[in-house]
């Protein structure tokens, strides 16, 4: 069925890219997600992600099993280059005269956003890694690739997967941590400085 289906796709059968996305959307959508953080930009990712695959059908190979890792993979190279233009957007309106006001959308990604106290340590300590390393982390932990899968969707030899997972499950996981310390040395002041007002007042 997966060879049917790549036949299909390298073809240009619009059909075959409709189950390709009733597929692999949520699949492509939850692996943004994970690399952006904003729900927003998830959405504009994987419209991108889809509009490429129809760009680099040909380049499918006949033959093979599932498409999700070649979808994967395109969406982390669109993630990449969303990031940089970004990037250039920020820089352009930094140019701009002082006087102008630019809109700040800080206050709807935070709303976006899910708040849990741990997810947001999560996310901070990924932003301590290196963005390769977070990449094979997303592809291998969130998004369930093997090995193979990963270098295939990353076009990186499979050693190069394992080494970089290695080196982003340690370094995360003391990053958290570090993260975790710092919430309660932060509750411990705070609470003590509500134990002592009541006394200073009192006195």
């Amino acid at each position: 069925m997966d060879t049917n289906l790549r036949k299909r796709v390298r073809a240009g059968d619009h059909d075959a890219f409709g189950e390709l996305f009733d597929a692999y959307a949520r699949s492509v959508y939850n692996h943004a997600f994970r690399l952006t953080g904003e729900w927003a930009s998830a959405e504009d990712v994987v419209s991108l992600t889809f509009l490429d695959a129809w760009r680099l059908r040909d380049r499918v190979d006949e033959d093979g099993g599932s498409l999700r890792p070649w979808l994967l993979g395109i969406a982390t190279n669109v993630t990449r280059n969303t990031r940089r233009a970004a990037r250039r957007h920020s820089a352009a309106l930094a140019r701009l005269p002082r006087d102008e006001t630019v809109d700040d959308f800080a206050d709807e990604i935070a709303r976006r956003l899910d708040d849990s106290a741990q997810l947001t340590l999560v996310r901070t300590a990924l932003t301590r890694l290196r963005r390769a390393d977070r990449e094979v982390l997303a592809l291998c932990v969130w998004s369930g690739l093997d090995y193979a899968a990963a270098a295939e969707a990353l076009g990186i030899p499979v050693g190069t997967v394992r080494s970089r997972l290695s080196r982003a499950r340690t370094k995360l996981a003391k990053h958290v941590k570090e993260a975790e310390l710092s919430q309660i040395h932060g509750q411990m002041r705070g609470d003590r400085g509500r134990a002592v007002r009541p006394l200073r007042e009192g006195n």
